[in-house]
């Protein structure tokens, strides 16, 4: 016989091989019901018996063992408790139960007792509860994170078990190995196993209960939180931690993620340092030093994956982010262009002590000291790159600007263009077209009113709404940038350096999580809108011509005025209808404000008396009160057939101007839907220092000595 064999195992063989009929008698412990070899069980003694029966409701049979390591336990444990141990541990024995029970190599374990309805995985030491791989390269699951999957997952995983390093990332499971837990649906767990999850609650319950804020607990806060107070989700605040986590060493005043926290809220909510300092129970030179190696971090290690003209190639961006409204409107699809549009954006900033800087920043247009970034973007609103920040004063207008940017091939954006590309811009990098021609790239831009005209041309006016329905995107692109708060207030000077900084990382972050403004996808819809929008560039408005030559303009005998319950056979419109007239929803979103002024206000609405299809209305101007402007409408049956505008883009016929949108909106719709149009009038909770009571001549009065002092 090997001696190197066990000698229970050889026992247990004898005895089989002699009494093969007799079934094998095993002997487990009472207590942890593991197989007990015979030099390792002893039998229950009176004293056993009692303590088991009092502390764990177990009652032994006669012929019930114990192994050694449980009793050794019974006497440590039963010593602990004699009056002549010493008072600060008996006293840490009877107030905290639960520390008993969370180290199992110094106190006793009950045996599983009760039977749960839970999700549960199977307890082992030998493999990873995940993949079910042997080790020996395997951790212990941390009470944290067997508590954190049974918060949100409602799993239980028993103590001790193990699993793969890969599976936990900061102390947690990662969303993949949640996913491939094997579970049974019922869980049998025992007395110390319940004891331990009430008193991990109880710490989990207590760190909910502070009142700063904790982001290295991940459930500290929900993802609404996160948003608010980060503008992240969760997922994408882990991407940010980990992108940064080789260049910001965590100190022991603030962890890798709450610095990174300190940064994100900082720029999104704009608060003070006093007030953060306060939030996050950190110091204010602690808040800065953390602001500032997150900033750094992020510009070498995030920013430069996610904007520049280096991180991305033409063929992405015409291939990804161009919008079919746009090569259809503007470019060509066999030549490949790439179509950019370009604006400059505001910082405010504080004024300066240098007084050479202080009128170099000073903006005559604004009339506040401020810095430029140029921003450029594709027409999905997918930030290219941000260049600058620039000065503000006469010398630095968006031309000048985009001139210095291409004579001195930043980011080497003349090797990034392309000859044919298109640059959608405003009028104000008119100085800068002779050099975008020289560099064969095509410029649009709205188109100018001539000198001693007072409305453009119909033409003008036309290529000046398919430039718009293109570069809005731009403008929301700058709103995006000013929804992180800090970089909508006024900057103090000791962060001008740094504001570059700031607005890169901000929009480096809105590629990366942030939807595009609109979709690149090549439909049906964007291909027939923009033909629809070039067809009608090319029409002339009849309705104009025939205002001008007949001088509906200056006479007022061919009209009737009515009201506006006279107009019994206007069309009626549904949304999609008028928004296929518009072209775009800008133009109803202000009509319920010019309806609230006008038509419940009072407006003239006239008929014309040889056609009862043509009407006329009388419209103030939004912006300045001593204008108003005549619309003129021609419908049909079901629909409207043609409209003009005294105004200055009232002339054209792709789409139309707010002032024809909000007549045709009031009289096809707004008035058939019998509610208000929730537009409040905010002018009876201000006072208006115009409005005087005219003075009482007292010669007026019937008597005169009403309100003097009598006499004596």
């Amino acid at each position: 016989m090997d001696r190197s064999l066990d000698p229970y195992v050889v026992c247990s063989m004898i005895y089989c091989q002699i009494m093969p009929g007799h079934k094998t008698e095993y002997f487990n412990c009472v207590l942890c019901s593991k197989r007990t070899k015979p030099n390792d069980r002893r039998h229950l003694d009176k004293g056993i018996r009692k303590y088991l029966r009092k502390r764990f409701m177990v009652e032994g049979r006669e012929n019930s063992v114990i192994c050694s390591k449980c009793r050794s336990n019974y006497y440590r444990d039963v010593s602990c408790r004699k009056p002549s141990a010493t008072p600060c541990s008996t006293a840490i024995h009877r107030e905290c139960p639960a520390s008993e029970t969370n180290d199992n190599r110094k106190h006793l374990s009950s045996p599983p007792s009760v039977s749960l309805q839970l999700k549960s995985t199977a307890k082992t030491h030998a493999y990873c509860i995940v993949s079910k791989k042997p080790g020996p390269k395997l951790i212990v699951v941390s009470p944290e994170c067997r508590t954190s999957v049974f918060i949100e997952h409602d799993v239980l995983i028993p103590s001790g078990n193990r699993c793969c390093p890969g599976h936990v990332e900061n102390g947690r499971f990662t969303t993949a190995a949640i996913q491939q837990l094997p579970t049974t649906d019922h869980a049998f767990v025992n007395r110390t196993t319940i004891l331990s999850l009430l008193q991990e609650m109880r710490v989990l319950c207590h760190k909910h209960d502070k009142s700063f804020l904790d982001f290295d607990d991940t459930m500290t806060l929900t993802d609404t939180d996160y948003l608010s107070l980060l503008g992240l989700n969760k997922e994408d605040f882990h991407t940010i931690c980990d992108s940064v986590r080789d260049e910001v060493k965590p100190t022991p005043s603030r962890s890798l993620r709450k610095s990174v926290a300190i940064f994100l809220c900082k720029l999104k909510t704009g608060l003070s340092n006093q007030i953060l300092s306060t939030l996050f129970q950190t110091s204010k030179s602690s808040l800065r030093r953390a602001i500032s190696a997150v900033r750094t971090a992020l510009m070498i290690s995030f920013v430069p994956h996610h904007l520049g003209f280096e991180h991305i190639r033409r063929e992405e961006v015409i291939d990804d982010h161009t919008r079919q409204l746009a090569q259809t409107l503007f470019g060509n699809i066999e030549k490949k262009q790439a179509i950019l549009v370009l604006d400059g954006t505001y910082i405010y900033t504080a004024k300066s002590n240098n007084f050479h800087f202080q009128r170099r920043s000073y903006s005559i247009h604004k009339g506040r000291p401020l810095i430029k970034p140029m921003v450029i973007v594709t027409t999905t609103g997918y930030y290219v790159s941000i260049l600058g920040p620039y000065l503000a004063d006469n010398k630095n207008n968006d031309a000048s600007i985009l001139q210095h940017i291409i004579k001195t091939n930043a980011e080497d954006i003349r090797s990034w263009l392309s000859e044919d590309d298109i640059f959608i811009v405003d009028r104000g990098f008119r100085d800068a077209l002779p050099l975008l021609e020289d560099l064969g790239i095509q410029a649009e831009m709205p188109r100018f009113l001539l000198k001693g005209q007072n409305q453009m041309t119909t033409d003008d006016a036309n290529m000046s709404r398919l430039v718009t329905k293109v570069r809005w995107v731009v403008e929301s692109s700058n709103a995006r940038i000013k929804r992180w708060r800090y970089l909508e207030k006024t900057l103090p000077t000791n962060q001008i350096p740094f504001i570059g900084d700031y607005v890169r990382i901000v929009c480096a972050l809105s590629n990366r999580f942030s939807p595009p403004l609109s979709k690149s996808n090549s439909t049906e819809a964007d291909d027939a809108e923009a033909a629809k929008m070039l067809y009608l560039s090319k029409q002339v408005n009849n309705l104009k011509r025939m205002v001008q030559e007949n001088g509906l303009n200056r006479r007022s005998t061919q009209w009737q005025t009515v009201l506006e319950c006279e107009i019994q056979n206007f069309p009626m419109l549904d949304e999609d209808q008028l928004r296929n007239l518009t072209c775009g929803t800008y133009q109803l979103k202000l009509s319920r404000s010019y309806i609230q002024e006008h038509i419940e206000g009072g407006c003239d609405i006239s008929f014309h008396k040889e056609n009862d299809r043509l009407l006329k209305v009388k419209i103030q101007s939004r912006h300045t009160s001593s204008k108003q402007y005549l619309v003129w409408i021609e419908y049909s049956d079901d629909s409207v057939v043609a409209w003009y505008c005294t105004c200055r883009a009232g002339a054209r016929v792709v789409g139309m101007c707010s002032h024809i949108a909000a007549i045709i909106w009031y009289l096809a719709k707004g008035r058939h839907e019998q509610r208000t149009y929730g537009v409040r009038d905010w002018s009876e909770h201000v006072l208006d220092a115009a409005d005087i009571p005219p003075a009482v001549d007292e010669s007026d009065s019937d008597d005169s000595s009403c309100g003097s002092v009598p006499e004596e």
